[in-house]
């Protein structure tokens, strides 16, 4: 499983951020690690699927509008010692928003 991590194509910024979700939700006490212009990664207490399609909206600065995207599950690896799983996702599609709001805010 290693591996998976040293393919990516571009680097990740960590970013520790918990999920806003409805309570009881299969997001519950799901936070993110890292984030990129194409992908993003979470840590969820739920084991999700590989192509497993999430709606994600993405805040990217305060007071402006979200990017909404489509993200879809590369791989999923739960973590050593605990009931929580590290997963990989891409987008996939952008619903709302642009791939260039992406692209500039992580130049």
């Amino acid at each position: 499983m290693q591996a998976v991590f040293n393919n990516r194509m571009e680097t990740r910024n960590k970013c520790f951020v918990p999920v806003e979700s409805k309570s009881d939700s299969f997001f519950d006490q799901t936070q993110t690690v890292d984030i990129s212009r194409h992908g993003i990664g979470i840590i969820s207490l739920h084991p999700h699927h590989i192509n497993e399609k999430i709606a994600i909206e993405i805040q990217l600065k305060p007071d402006t509008a979200p990017v909404l995207v489509i993200g879809i599950v590369k791989w999923v690896h739960r973590l050593s010692d605990s009931e929580e799983y590290r997963i990989g996702m891409n987008y996939d599609k952008i619903t709302s928003g642009s791939q260039r709001r992406l692209d500039r805010y992580f130049e």
